[in-house]
């Protein structure tokens, strides 16, 4: 049995120890949290997590801002949607044509007459009557109208054609090929009509000193078709009307594909064998530009209204 100093010596001794063991206790607990902060593994992650959003908004910006708005061509230049090299109009709900204007991809044939060129000639005046001729476009309500040499007038290919003509005196008028003026009227003259001469001149002139060249006027309604008599689905000879420039050609849609129809001098396009009769039919101007129409049937002497017409230049 133990004395009293004995039993007090044992509980200092005890103290001792757990005192020792908190010290020690506490002491690893100091240093293992300063070694955890201290941590250069640490301190590396915590620099990407703050620039991570920052790399994917400058990306996705970069992205947006380098698409084109157009389709780049080989050559490097920007091409146009397709949509903006074709434009169609809407038909009226009495017109079941469906035309469309679009460009050329050849270069048409322009003929003795040209766009911005200037020829000299005379004019002289004829008795234009109700103001039908060699082109057939019948009857007209403007008899600003003109007969164009047969050299000029080419086989019909002058026929529509606006021709502004001045006269030396300052004096112009524009007028409208309607006829042609057979030998001898040479090239470059222009056999206006009794109206249009007088507003240049006296008629008791006779013939005056001109320039002209082919205009391409604004004050336009739009183009009309008309089938010849006689025209069915075995044979069909076509007509276009009251087209603000030259046209230098008239195809149909076949089975085949468009079919370039011949002109006559009479100034219709003719398909001999009736293929394309009544289906499609593109017109193309002097100035390269195409206009298809679809909708139209075949109506002999019947003039069938678009609501179209070729872009004025």
């Amino acid at each position: 049995m133990n004395t009293p100093r004995q039993a007090a010596r044992q509980r200092r001794n005890r103290r001792r120890l757990i005192l020792g063991a908190t010290v020690a206790l506490t002491a690893v607990s100091v240093l293992a949290y300063l070694l955890m902060w201290s941590s250069p593994d640490r301190t590396a992650d915590a620099k990407p997590a703050a620039a991570t959003p920052h790399k994917k908004a400058a990306t996705a910006t970069a992205t947006q801002t380098s698409t084109p708005s157009a389709t780049a061509s080989p050559t490097g230049s920007p091409s146009p949607k397709a949509s903006a090299t074709t434009t169609t109009a809407a038909p009226s709900p009495k017109d079941t044509s469906q035309p469309r204007r679009e460009a050329s991809t050849t270069i048409p044939s322009a003929g003795r007459i040209k766009p911005g060129a200037t020829y000299q000639g005379v004019a002289t005046a004829y008795k234009a009557g109700v103001g039908d001729g060699a082109c057939l476009f019948g009857p007209s309500d403007d008899m600003m109208i003109a007969a164009m040499n047969t050299t000029d007038y080419e086989t019909s290919r002058a026929c529509g054609a606006y021709v502004l003509v001045r006269a030396a005196n300052g004096k112009s008028v524009t007028v409208r090929i309607t006829n042609e003026c057979p030998l001898p009227c040479a090239p470059g003259q222009i056999d206006l009509s009794e109206q249009a001469f007088a507003k240049l001149a006296d008629l008791k002139l006779g013939r005056l000193p001109i320039t002209w060249s082919l205009v391409s006027p604004s004050t336009v309604g739009t183009i009309s078709i008309r089938y010849k008599t006689g025209s069915s689905q075995y044979w069909c000879a076509i007509q276009a009307i009251n087209h603000r420039n030259p046209v230098t050609g008239l195809e149909v849609r076949t089975a085949g594909g468009w079919r370039q129809l011949p002109r006559t001098a009479y100034n219709y396009f003719i398909s001999a064998d009736g293929s394309g009769c009544g289906g499609a039919i593109r017109l193309t101007d002097i100035y390269g530009e195409r206009v298809t129409i679809t909708g139209l049937t075949v109506r002999p002497n019947v003039v069938q209204p678009t609501q179209v017409q070729f872009a004025q230049h």
